[in-house]
């Protein structure tokens, strides 16, 4: 559905906002809080839905044939035969269409009459949603929807904290912590001096992204940067939190969740391409066959038709002379067949197809075998037009983390200052049984660790292991909740949930945190650090970073993936460099996630001068990202290597059994992850998408455009040749592959076939339009194909890629935030309800709890659903066919005067 909104005179470049000032405020015609998301109102309804209708072709067409039914001359049907089907089609779409505005209608006036307290005149006044506007201070009490994208002023808490719940955004029900400035923190519950105020606010434009907000707050002489920690949006309930005030920056029809309202990408099926062909092509025959009666009617009339002037007396409009008044009639019989013989192209088969589509969509629902019963959570159809597809799928692009693993992370091993702990020790008689940890009072009952080496070196005063699980206690942002008097995380990542659980049950608890400051508990002792900056984690930096004060010494603390932690260490570090990348890589056999850590100590007055720097970049309105990360690349560089950890995911149940069927269904699977080239190889083993028998994968790993090139030339080469002599013959130049006529069958690679392992940073290389076909050409051959270190951009590249060259329907399964590009960019999109939000659910056209389900999905319902639709639509067009071929067969005792068989 497209909504309709009111655009604005010109397109905004920036945005200026005065709370409190409605007269400035209202020269620049912002959008009002009233949103509308319905199509019709009752003037426009008939009018607008009839257009709409009769733009497909199929109505049209009859509209036609009717039209030519009213011909008295011309017909020798009743109008009825056609008008009422017509109708009835009409209707039906209609009433659909009328039921579902009826509710848009319903749930707009239910939200837009929403109440909310908005200051005006230094008192709060109760006001509905629709008459909020851009400036306007409005005061939102706990478990209250936010009515409008609002800027944060202060909050009931005294550090000027708030939590959300963003559910209705993006499907997260953990809660998310937002933070006002300090600057205006002070003005509490003072409505005085919250209705005097008069900042200015200068900000982005209204748009659809939801985890980016630049702008900045002009007060008092000083210039605040504002971020996306200080904007509640549209949609999300305050939580846990007694009061805030905020100032209204974007409304209705600007605010991010309407923006990312708009019109859904349609999907269309093979088969709703083959109707159209076949319909094309029906109505080209229907036109042959009119015209071949229209010319055996004209010779009839000329040889014999004079004679038969007592039975069939020709019209007074036809000329009396013999050849003249045959051409006349055969002239008027052809558009009298094209009534006739209408049939053949059916008014009620794509009303048919949409019907068939929803029950079967029903099945898939209702599917007890596809129900995951710890969540008591059902497979979902949440599209009704590409169940069939689900039957013809070739080529499958999974994540990992969460898709073919449970995204339950669990601490496991680490390597510290060269040494390796958690490895299994056969000489301790008591390895099998998990180290006691219920002296700490913050101890949990789910952790367990089995190498008392690392407790021995904590308790010895090792301050390489401290400094260790200091970092894991502070570098994160986890925000902590009693629950029952118990310590309870709120981890948007359970990577990091995990590591400051270790971190807590080895004594190092993180207690609670400010906008300033993180409290951390060791050993009993309570500490109190500073915290001066977080550089956030994101997909592209690929690390996270805190710079903290205590007791007047300044250290960055950082944690991120090995290649990119290692580019950034000081010199003279090799050997423990070598150490922990030996043990990073045996971490890695073992299927374990790993993460670098690494600390900096900071002079105080270098720190001092790229905080000023890095304040005015924060400031920075245009090319705020590009500077803030080049600040962030300044700071993250000569640290000394800490450490890593290695978190175990483990796979799913029947993951290995679902991929081994899928591929003998003939089906490809990509495997698309973040994951380090050990990790995910060894996770491909465990999952049996990577065998003994297929020997050693091909690994592209180059890091310039001529490495990546050769190594994708010299594993095509190494692929046989022998699939066919007519391959043979068009294969000839294997230097210069064509994409399309590559042979898209992993057997010709030998009994055990072959895999291809592919490093994001080389596949930026191989994505080059020069290289594309290359890649693919070496990948089509594959049993199996992996990318890791990849970004969300470079998964949907992939995928995209093989829908260009290959004439193959994809499918792509992911379930968190990461892997919605790809799942829009495929065929078929399937969400996994994991662990990491409902993203990916909300964007995918299927849901299933368990990627085991993804058999049954496919193999099961996509092959019934297609076998069926097939079925149905070979006797429909029988059916039709028969039907018009009795009044042709009749035209030979007729003499093609479109004579019906049967009277009505």
């Amino acid at each position: 559905m497209k909504l309709k909104f009111r655009k604005n005179k010109a397109e905004e470049t920036e945005r200026i906002i005065r709370p409190n000032d409605s007269e400035f405020n209202a020269k620049f015609k912002y959008a009002n809080n009233y949103i509308h998301t319905s199509k019709y109102n009752l003037l426009t309804f008939l009018p607008v839905n009839l257009y709409e209708q009769f733009r497909r072709l199929a109505n049209f067409y009859f509209l036609c044939l009717l039209i030519l039914q009213l011909i008295p001359a011309v017909s020798s049907l009743s109008p009825i035969t056609t008008l009422l089907p017509l109708l009835g089609v009409l209707a039906i779409t209609a009433i659909k269409d009328c039921y579902d505005d009826v509710q848009r209608h319903i749930s707009d006036k239910q939200v837009n009459h929403r109440v909310s307290y908005v200051l005006r005149g230094g008192e709060l006044v109760e006001e509905i949603w629709q008459k909020v506007v851009v400036g306007d201070v409005i005061k939102m009490t706990n478990n209250q929807f936010v009515a409008a994208d609002v800027m944060l002023l202060s909050t009931s808490d005294p550090n000027g904290l708030c939590y959300v719940e963003t559910s209705e955004l993006d499907g997260e029900t953990n809660l998310k912590c937002k933070q006002c400035l300090t600057a205006t923190s002070e003005l509490g519950d003072d409505k005085v001096a919250i209705s005097s105020f008069d900042g200015e606010v200068l900000c982005e434009p209204p748009n659809n992204n939801l985890s980016r907000f630049q702008g900045t707050l002009t007060f008092d002489t000083q210039k605040y940067s504002l971020d996306n920690e200080n904007l509640l949006l549209r949609g999300c309930i305050l939580r846990n939190t007694q009061w805030c005030y905020a100032v209204v920056v974007f409304a209705g029809a600007d605010t991010k969740l309407m923006q990312n309202s708009g019109e859904s990408v349609f999907k269309r099926t093979s088969i709703d391409r083959l109707l159209n062909t076949i319909i094309l092509g029906i109505v080209v025959f229907l036109l042959l066959m009119c015209l071949l009666c229209a010319v055996a009617n004209g010779i009839w009339e000329d040889m014999t038709g004079y004679d038969f002037q007592a039975y069939l007396p020709w019209d007074e409009v036809v000329p009396q002379e013999s050849l003249k008044g045959a051409a006349v009639i055969a002239s008027l019989v052809f558009f009298s067949y094209i009534i006739l013989l209408n049939t053949v192209v059916p008014i009620s088969l794509y009303v048919s197809v949409e019907v068939i589509r929803l029950f079967q969509s029903f099945l898939i629902n209702w599917d007890k075998q596809m129900k995951y019963l710890p969540s008591k959570t059902y497979a979902k159809a949440r599209t009704t037009t590409l169940n069939e597809e689900l039957g013809q799928v070739e080529y499958i692009f999974s994540d990992k983390t969460g898709t073919l693993t449970q995204n339950i992370m669990n601490f496991k091993k680490c390597s510290i200052s060269g040494k390796s702990y958690g490895d299994n020790d056969d000489t301790d008689e008591d390895y099998d049984v998990p180290i006691d940890f219920s002296s700490n009072p913050f101890f949990e009952e789910s952790f367990q660790f089995f190498d008392r080496k690392l407790v021995k070196a904590f308790q010895s005063g090792d301050p390489n292991v401290a400094e260790f699980f200091l970092l894991l206690s502070l570098c994160h942002t986890i925000m902590p909740e009693k629950i029952d008097d118990q310590l309870v995380y709120q981890a948007q990542s359970p990577d990091e949930g995990a590591l400051v659980s270790a971190a807590r049950n080895f004594g190092f608890v993180f207690k609670s945190r400010t906008p300033r400051s993180i409290q951390v508990l060791i050993n009993g002792e309570e500490r109190n650090y500073e915290l001066l900056c977080i550089l956030d984690f994101n997909n592209v930096r690929k690390r996270m970073s805190v710079i903290v004060r205590y007791k007047g010494k300044l250290k960055l603390y950082c944690k991120g993936a090995d290649s990119i932690i290692y580019e950034r260490l000081k010199p003279d570090q090799e050997d423990i460099m070598a150490e922990t990348n030996e043990h990073m890589d045996f971490y890695a056999g073992d299927g374990l996630r790993t993460l670098c850590l690494a600390v900096r100590d900071l002079d105080e007055d270098y720190f001092q001068e790229w905080w000023g720097r890095y304040q005015e970049a924060a400031t920075s309105m245009e090319e705020r990202d590009e500077k803030l990360d080049q600040m962030s690349e300044e700071m993250e560089r000569d640290m000394t290597l800490l450490g890593a950890s290695a978190i175990e995911d483990k796979l799913q149940d029947g993951v290995p059994e679902t991929i081994a069927n899928l591929a003998v269904a003939g089906i490809k699977i990509w495997v698309l992850t973040g994951d380090k080239q050990e990790t995910a190889i060894n996770i491909g083993y465990s999952c049996q998408l990577l065998t003994d028998e297929m020997g050693d994968p091909f690994i592209i790993d180059g890091e310039n455009s001529e490495t990546v090139q050769q190594q994708l030339r010299d594993a095509l080469n190494a692929l046989p040749d022998e699939p066919s002599e007519e391959q043979n013959k068009e294969h000839t130049d294997r230097s210069t592959p064509v994409a399309e006529d590559i042979p898209d069958d992993p057997n010709v690679a030998g009994d055990g076939g072959y895999s291809l392992v592919v490093n994001g940073h080389s596949l930026v290389y191989a994505l080059h339009p020069e290289r594309e076909e290359l890649l693919l050409a070496v990948a089509s051959q594959c049993r199996a194909v992996i990318c890791c270190r990849v970004t969300p951009l470079q998964k949907a590249k992939v995928v995209d890629l093989v829908k260009r060259y290959k004439k193959a329907v994809t499918l792509s399964i992911g379930d968190g935030a990461n892997d919605v590009s790809m799942i829009k960019t495929a065929h078929i999109g399937v969400g996994i309800s994991g662990q990491e939000g409902l993203q990916a659910v909300l964007a995918c056209d299927y849901s299933i709890a368990q990627f085991r389900y993804l058999e049954r999905l496919l193999l099961v319902h996509g092959r019934w659903s297609y076998y069926r639709m097939c079925k149905f639509l070979k006797y429909f067009f029988y059916k039709n066919f028969a039907f018009a071929f009795c009044h042709f067969w009749y035209g030979f005792y007729s003499g093609f005067s479109a004579q019906v068989v049967t009277t009505t």
